[in-house]
């Protein structure tokens, strides 16, 4: 069995391939830059030789590449994006045309001038990655499946607060009383092919460009999948509360945990938030007494506990850990976090929760997942790669 994890944020994309009766530690690993931040470098390269752009493609993230468009076009250079390219910088075109770029339709582009630089936009470029692997003698042909992570902030109503609909969507999802069957775990945050919310605009971008992918799709959220993945680390997976941190580049995201069930969630902008003021928050979030008010007025999402139950933060209960690309904000934290590194990896801890989302959302290919990522001290089950081919 072969399945393809991507997990794609604002710094890096981290790429997993797993391969049943392979050791998790020896699958083929690869990080990079980011799309956006690929997407950064390109215009950043066409605004020093003042050269007008053109965005096409499909929605992905912002961030950097918003950054770097701004810049472009303040600098004089001419920027053109079609409606899909220019919903990765806000999903209100008007807002958009007033940074200076220019909406275009897809018919357009062609009648673009020759030395218009073409910017194709996506998160997810499969042929990319293959290309990549063949050249190393690895074949992706035979994909039992393909699992890839972004965030999306959804697409928000005109005058609805990007921030509310992004967390009124967990929201929807985790809530106990109406997450359904399996209760509020975090695969509720994923989803096949086929069966993704319209308003996650993002994630049915993913699916749009994955349509070369020959094998089932799931696409996920970020965080979400990173937590999946650190609680597999052996000194936290055994343990039947835990509250787990995602310090990502740009959001920060904490769940409180019961075995599979989220008894609580917040969601931060990773800019506006310290060591203390985590610390703060988390001892708020672990007692219970943490208001979804007091996050979104201090310019986070929201805050959200369906349990009162207090969580033990106490020294040595490795009940607080800590995953993502910003988590030494977490290194001098007065809460001792534990900084998971399952299969001794934290860059692929997104990877590793891709797989378990799979698993559950996969039934035919769940118990050889469940079996590779299992085991009684976290360590695979496998062979090495010479035994498999």
């Amino acid at each position: 069995m072969k399945i393809l994890s991507v997990d794609i944020g604002t710094g890096t994309q981290d790429i997993y391939l797993y391969q049943s009766g392979l050791d998790i530690e020896n699958g083929i690993k690869l990080v990079v830059p980011s799309p956006t931040m690929m997407v950064f470098r390109r215009l950043k390269q066409a605004s020093m030789k003042g050269e007008p752009v053109v965005l096409t493609g499909v929605t992905m993230g912002g961030g950097p590449s918003h950054w770097a468009a701004r810049d472009h076009v303040q600098a004089g250079n001419a920027l053109y994006a079609t409606p899909d390219a220019a919903r990765s910088f806000n999903d209100d075109l008007e807002a958009v045309q007033e940074i200076g770029i220019k909406i275009i339709g897809e018919d357009e582009v062609s009648t673009l001038p020759a030395d218009v630089c073409r910017i194709d936009l996506k998160d997810f470029d499969f042929p990319a990655i293959r290309r990549a692997l063949t050249e190393f003698g690895v074949s992706l042909d035979d994909l039992d499946a393909a699992a890839v992570a972004v965030f999306d902030h959804g697409a928000a109503p005109p005058g609805y607060s990007d921030r509310q609909f992004r967390f009124d969507y967990l929201a929807e999802r985790l809530d106990p009383e109406t997450s359904g069957a399996g209760g509020a775990s975090l695969s509720k945050l994923a989803f096949k092919r086929g069966e993704i919310p319209e308003k996650m605009t993002r994630l049915r971008a993913v699916e749009i460009s994955a349509g070369d992918v020959d094998a089932p799709l799931l696409v996920m959220d970020t965080a979400p999948a990173a937590v999946l993945g650190a609680i597999m680390d052996p000194a936290v997976k055994n343990r039947s509360r835990v509250m787990a941190v995602n310090v990502g580049n740009l959001h920060t995201l904490a769940f409180r945990l019961n075995g599979e069930q989220v008894e609580g969630v917040f969601e931060h902008h990773t800019g506006f938030i310290t060591t203390d003021k985590l610390d703060r928050i988390l001892r708020s979030f672990a007692a219970g007494t943490l208001t979804n008010q007091e996050i979104f007025d201090d310019h986070g999402h929201g805050a959200l506990i369906y349990s009162p139950e207090p969580y033990d933060l106490s020294e040595g209960a490795f009940n607080l850990v800590v995953t993502g690309p910003r988590r030494s904000l977490m290194r001098r934290s007065t809460l001792r976090p534990y900084f998971a590194a399952p299969f001794g990896d934290m860059m692929l801890t997104g990877c590793f929760g891709l797989l378990a989302a799979a698993a559950d959302a996969f039934p035919e290919l769940g118990g050889q997942i469940r079996a590779s990522l299992g085991g009684d001290d976290g360590i695979g089950t496998g062979r090495p790669p010479w035994e498999i081919g």
